[in-house]
């Protein structure tokens, strides 16, 4: 069997190596673009529901990669859909496009150029990953079996969340699958985590307005503190988690502004506070929310004052599905490895994905981009970084998703 087995193997051999080089040569030229554009966007960021440039150069692109391409829905969201040659399941790859009204403090040669305005949570990577997703998939169109529909939204950052007004555009008909990543700073690079069912919060938002009665800072009994209500009513907030949710679940009631008072002397008249609730389960979600109502309600007959709550519901949880989410562990255990792959514990932030997760199946994900050269900073940070050699790897996760789905 010695040399015309060789001589009769040989040309099947020369073919797959061939088809190697290809495959390499494309995904090093697909991983400079990602990195070109991602620099590009962070340079110009724009804000939830103006991502009119960015929108333009992301149809441009899909449109060169011969995908169909739909624009201005929802705004400035952005469809295209890669048909394949053959009939078969519609899935769903998902980025978001908005930056965040912060002003950057890198030292970044691409830094950002509008003033106040700046991505500081990773959605310049998101759009191009997805973009050099398309880019890859393109040329493998005729091994698809089905539709890869690639969704670039705007304004995730605001409430309601530009995936709302997606959904109602009827993104998601004959939709089997919805994926969508993050990258995260927490996360080392070049790992991968999801988890399965709850894996981010609900995220409500409360406003509350107590209206006393101001005075003499030396004549405490003949005024209504606001400020003494206000500071009660923090206080016995933080009880409701302690003693009205199981402690096997999980709940957050955050305060982040506290406004009042003009002067050192002066009982203050009025206090606004304004915060936020987390929780995983619809359940928890409305206990807290409605202990919150019987809080403000009990205090205002107790102190004698006025209290007004604006309670506020912001994105659901974001709920993963089982299927999907092995689905997105296996593939990711052969392109990030066995040891960089695993199961996450939930996080207490938001994410819009969650409308589609109400819709279809799917899952959602982190891929780790913190830099171990670089300090960390958290998302939303005005010196967050993040560390770019991962943004190809994870446009090869979506690809490599879409063939096994669909190949």
């Amino acid at each position: 069997m010695g040399l015309p087995f060789l001589l009769m193997v040989s040309p099947l051999i020369i073919i797959r190596w061939g088809e190697f080089v290809r495959i390499n040569e494309l995904h090093e030229s697909v991983a400079e673009e990602i990195i070109k554009y991602r620099r590009e966007f962070h340079k110009h960021p724009e804000l939830s529901f103006h991502e009119q440039r960015t929108s333009k150069i992301v149809a441009d692109y899909l449109r060169s990669c011969g995908l169909h391409v739909k624009e201005h829905v929802n705004g400035f969201g952005v469809i295209a859909d890669l048909i394949g040659v053959e009939q078969g399941p519609t899935i769903v790859f998902r980025a978001d496009m908005d930056a965040l009204p912060i002003q950057e403090e890198t030292d970044l040669p691409f830094a950002s150029l509008v003033p106040g305005v700046m991505h500081a949570c990773g959605h310049d990577g998101h759009t191009a990953i997805l973009m050099g997703a398309a880019k890859l998939l393109s040329f493998e169109k005729e091994k698809l079996k089905g539709i890869v529909r690639l969704i670039f939204q705007p304004a995730e950052e605001v409430n309601p969340g530009g995936a709302f007004g997606m959904i109602q555009s009827g993104v998601l008909n004959g939709v089997e699958a919805i994926f969508g990543i993050h990258i995260w700073s927490e996360l080392p690079s070049g790992t991968f985590r999801t988890c399965h069912g709850p894996m981010m919060a609900a995220t409500d938002r409360f406003t509350i307005e107590i209206e006393g009665k101001g005075g003499h800072g030396g004549m405490p009994h003949k005024t209504i503190d606001s400020i003494v209500v206000a500071s009660h009513l923090v206080m016995a907030s933080q009880q409701i988690i302690s003693r009205c949710i199981d402690p096997l679940e999980s709940g957050v009631i955050t305060f982040g502004e506290l406004k009042s008072g003009t002067a050192f002397n002066i009982i203050a008249n009025k206090a606004v506070l304004e915060g936020t609730t987390r929780s995983f389960t619809p359940e928890v979600r409305n206990t807290l929310q409605q202990k919150l109502v019987e809080l403000t309600e009990g205090l205002a007959k107790i102190y004698g004052a006025s209290i007004k709550l604006d309670y506020q519901c912001g994105y659901p949880s974001v709920v993963n599905h089982e299927k999907e989410v092995e689905i997105s562990l296996e593939v990711a255990k052969d392109l990030f490895g066995m040891e960089f792959t695993g199961i996450m514990k939930p996080k207490m932030v938001g994410e819009d994905f969650a409308y589609y997760l109400k819709e279809v199946p799917g899952a959602f994900c982190f891929v780790g981009a913190g830099d171990p050269n670089k300090p960390m900073y958290p998302h939303h940070h005005p010196r967050f970084q993040i560390d770019e050699s991962v943004l190809p790897k994870a446009a090869q996760w979506f690809y490599q998703l879409a063939m096994k789905y669909l190949g």
